[in-house]
């Protein structure tokens, strides 16, 4: 179409060409040249004055929420609206106010109600979440994760998230549903000194993940209904948006785990993460207090794991060369059993 459309203009613009004024006699046939040369010019040029722009205009509508872009368009709905209505007495207007006023009025109302109807795109979502439920990429949608993560309590409350999307290894967009605000809130207002200290450090965290320019953290305005539990109500949004739950709980891994919703828990992660040792291995400890059983001795590797030390009750407060029996790997972590070199 652009070779076409080039070679029709140079066709057209070849009369308006002149002949050579040193050779009159001459005539050269501009409207067959300027054809042949704009065909391969449109050829090239096309793509970059419309396919390309076309493809990142659609790239970049496929890449707003649908809840942003329906608001959007109620917005601008809402403001042709006003604006036909406002109109109506410049009809009667003699001249080119009659139509001129009305253009920019509907104009400016309409940008104006697109504009506030896509800052309001929030409020869509949560009254149509399952506009979410489809991530585009290049034009392309696909059914599943939308790269959005919802966040419990637990996990705010842990303050390990904060490290963790500093690291990078956390992509998409976070999403704190208002009712775990309101149990944030009544937690850090607790009478119990511990609770409230807890209760503070979760908002002190959400302030950090705020300020994080690494990772997005959307408030999503929903609250508690018809006296859900937050537990209860987080495993049905994610059902329904379709997305995960970041949580540090046992009880909501294992509940979301079982009406099929996706559960990203932070101690599995870190225990997946500790340093494997293997019976036999020799390692150096800073045995640092007594055991549970007669003569033993407890340390700590660098990642928290715990090393029991059979027979380093001798050496606490201090290093010492012991060698790996056997691991133990529990639902709260994973536990060293060594014994002394020296034995």
């Amino acid at each position: 179409m652009g070779a076409g459309g080039f070679g029709v203009l140079g066709w057209r613009l070849g009369p308006y060409v002149p002949d050579f004024p040193s050779d009159s006699k001459q005539i050269i046939p501009w409207g067959i040249v300027l054809a042949i040369v704009g065909l391969p010019l449109g050829a090239i040029v096309t793509p970059y004055l419309l396919l390309r722009p076309w493809r990142k205009a659609v790239n970049h509508i496929n890449s707003i929420p649908g809840s942003t872009l329906l608001s959007a368009c109620f917005g601008a709905l809402v403001g042709l609206v006003f604006a036909a209505l406002i109109s109506i007495p410049f009809y009667n207007i003699n001249g080119w106010m009659a139509w001129g006023i009305p253009i920019v009025v509907s104009v400016s109302l309409g940008l104006m109600g697109l504009v506030l109807g896509g800052v309001r795109g929030r409020d869509v979502q949560a009254v149509f979440p399952a506009l979410e439920n489809t991530n585009h990429t290049n034009g392309v949608a696909h059914e599943g994760r939308n790269g959005k993560i919802l966040v419990d309590t637990s996990v705010i409350i842990d303050g390990r998230i904060a490290d963790l999307t500093g690291t990078g290894f956390l992509e998409g967009t976070l999403v704190v549903p208002r009712f775990i605000l309101d149990e944030l809130r009544h937690i850090a207002d607790s009478s119990d000194p511990l609770r409230r200290n807890r209760g503070r450090r979760g908002l002190e965290v959400l302030g950090r993940l705020r300020r994080d320019d690494s990772i997005t953290l959307d408030i999503l305005d929903v609250g508690i209904t018809n006296g859900d539990e937050v537990d209860s109500m987080l495993v049905q949004m994610a059902r329904t948006m379709k997305c995960p739950i970041l949580t540090t709980d046992y009880n909501l891994n294992r509940v979301a785990e079982f009406q099929g919703v996706q559960v990203l828990n932070v101690n599995e992660l870190a225990n997946a993460l500790k340093s494997i040792v293997l019976p036999g291995e020799e390692m150096r400890v800073n045995i640092v207090q007594e055991g549970k059983e007669l003569g033993q001795g407890v340390a700590y590797l660098d990642d928290g794991t715990m090393v029991v030390v059979e027979g380093g009750k001798r050496y606490i407060n201090a290093f010492h060369d012991v060698t790996v029996t056997r691991v133990l790997q529990t639902a709260a972590g994973r536990i060293i059993f060594a014994q002394s070199k020296n034995n």
